[in-house]
């Protein structure tokens, strides 16, 4: 009895081992996770309840993120990809690279209507020029106005070879400009100061005061008001409207921890993943809080319009709508 109860006991030890070593490694941009990001406190909360290690794997940002897994293919080294956008959905599914999330998303919150088995949303935001209220008496109130405006006036922006954020606004553009898209491109060109490969980089810029605007979130202003409590910054509403991001996360099919996978995802969508999203992320959460959200969120520009190409849509024209933005910006 007691050599049974022995083996019993080390057996259960050794499986409580493997669970521990259990690594659950996801792909997500660099903001994420850093100190300030919601990284960190969701990787604290999920391996509590997992009993697993969570490894983040920051790449600069989400059309980068699906770069790289075009170039890894069934090697990538990830269970998980997080921060890809709709604007990226239909191409990434097209690489077979990705399995079903098993997750219900019947009471996730969104702006559009979602209903899709492989891709879970986790936030969402529109678009926004952010200014800075000392340097920018007269905020452009269209899209119309901050292409035609004052070039002295700086804005950065995002390269939308690299950046979610990059590549909604150059749907934005197309969305509202059409066919004349690159003549828009061309006369906006004088008032870039920059064009960075990722969101951090141009917000850095801003707020460092090398350019008086950077395309952000209408939510942004949120961060401003709460962790510094300045009104210094603000988003200027376009009377076209506002272009709309919604990330999500999926899973690989390749993933060698597929439950633990599953497991993540539907955590996402829960107050465990969700609660860190406003106040660490910036985003609206799509998925149930623990509690309100701050009074700031209520006071945030809300679009009259929101703008949105399908993810087939993108599929089909990115391509040349980014070498359209190329030959502008090239002359």
């Amino acid at each position: 009895m007691r050599n049974l109860v022995a083996t019993v006991s080390m057996f259960l030890a050794l499986a409580g081992t493997a669970k521990a070593a259990e690594t659950l490694n996801i792909y997500t941009y660099e903001s994420f996770i850093t100190e300030w990001g919601p990284g960190p406190a969701i990787k604290t909360a999920f391996e509590a309840e997992c009993g697993c290690t969570l490894n983040w794997v920051g790449i600069q940002d989400g059309v980068a993120i699906l770069n790289r897994l075009k170039l890894e293919g069934a090697s990538a080294k990830a269970d998980i990809v997080l921060g890809l956008d709709t604007n990226l959905t239909n191409e990434a599914r097209t690489t077979g690279l990705f399995a079903g999330h098993g997750t219900d998303t019947s009471k996730l919150t969104l702006p559009i209507n979602w209903n899709d088995d492989v891709f879970v949303p986790y936030d969402y935001a529109h678009f926004a020029v952010i200014y800075d209220r000392d340097k920018v008496a007269n905020p452009p109130t269209s899209l119309k106005e901050l292409v035609e405006g004052d070039s002295s006036q700086k804005i950065v922006l995002q390269d939308p070879r690299t950046s979610t954020p990059g590549l909604g606004f150059l749907l934005w553009m197309k969305s509202v400009y059409g066919d004349k898209a690159g003549e828009a491109w061309a006369k906006l060109r004088p008032r870039i100061l920059t064009v960075t490969p990722g969101w951090s980089e141009a917000y850095g810029l801003f707020t460092k005061g090398e350019a008086e605007m950077v395309l952000s979130y209408t939510t942004s202003p949120a961060y401003h008001r709460i962790a510094e409590k300045s009104e210094k910054y603000a988003a200027a509403s376009f009377d076209e409207g506002h272009y709309l991001q919604v990330e999500v996360a999926a899973m690989l099919k390749a993933s060698p921890n597929p439950a633990l996978a599953r497991k993540f995802l539907a955590f996402m969508t829960g107050p465990g993943f969700q609660d860190h999203i406003p106040t660490n992320n910036w985003m609206f959460p799509a998925g149930a809080l623990s509690a309100p959200l701050p009074a700031e969120f209520g006071k945030l520009v809300k679009p009259s319009k929101t703008l949105l190409y399908s993810p087939a849509m993108v599929a089909k024209n990115r391509r040349a709508w980014v070498d359209e933005w190329q030959e502008a910006m090239s002359k």
